[in-house]
């Protein structure tokens, strides 16, 4: 197994995995707080970090057929969400590359 790299945000507002407090974005990355996840809440990022992707499967969401990759810690391997692929109805194309973190799965770390 090779070295794994993390990346380290700076900031004052980040939002790390809830289970072994990896970075995973910050709050100028955030999009909207809008959203449904499996587990409740969750929040539309246009990036993150310290994430790997799992298979890309179709899955049909509140908003319609989307295909959409899991998202996963890369230090505990968590399910924190998941990233838009393909959005299949035309109202929803703006979440193709973004992704959904579920709130149940970070927290906030730093001054709010």
């Amino acid at each position: 197994m090779g070295v794994l790299f993390k990346q380290y945000l700076s900031g004052d507002k980040i939002y790390t995995c809830s289970q072994c407090k990896t970075h995973c974005t910050d709050h100028g990355q955030l999009i909207s707080k809008a959203f449904q996840g499996r587990h409740g809440r969750a929040y539309l990022f246009s990036d993150v970090v310290n994430v790997t992707l799992g298979p890309r499967e179709d899955r049909m969401l509140i908003t319609g057929l989307h295909t959409v990759c899991d998202c996963y810690c890369i230090t505990c391997n968590s399910v924190l969400g998941w990233k838009y692929e393909v959005a299949y109805e035309e109202s929803q194309k703006y979440k193709e590359g973004k992704y959904i973190l579920e709130k149940a799965k970070v927290q906030k770390e730093g001054s709010w």
